[in-house]
């Protein structure tokens, strides 16, 4: 198991998910509730945990791809547990996933 790998996961899912936080409060006019926003900003910290377990991939682009997956199977809990709310959020997430993992892949060498 990869620490610096865990730790540069984690810490990309918690800045990624301030910026998540953010862009729902501007794409939304209602006052969203701070659940939600938590659960949202839980959820990016959740990406990185699982890249950042995730063992390195040999080649940038098999990793990138593993990114978008787990970024979309993570997201996809939220999205559906709140009623297909946001499908921004859900696809900000697969993009959150490769982000990471591209993170992960270039400083946990």
């Amino acid at each position: 198991m990869n620490q610096r790998r865990i730790f540069i996961g984690l810490l990309a899912g918690a800045l990624l998910g301030v910026l998540c936080i953010v862009g729902a409060q501007l794409r939304y006019s209602n006052q969203l509730e701070t659940t939600y926003l938590f659960a949202f900003w839980f959820n990016r910290v959740l990406i990185g945990l699982v890249i950042g377990l995730a063992s390195k991939c040999f080649t940038l682009p098999k990793a990138l791809i593993r990114g978008a997956i787990l970024g979309a199977f993570v997201s996809f809990a939220f999205y559906s547990s709140t009623g297909f709310y946001d499908l921004t959020g859900f696809i900000a997430g697969i993009v959150y996933g490769v982000i990471i993992e591209f993170a992960a892949y270039k400083l946990a060498k």
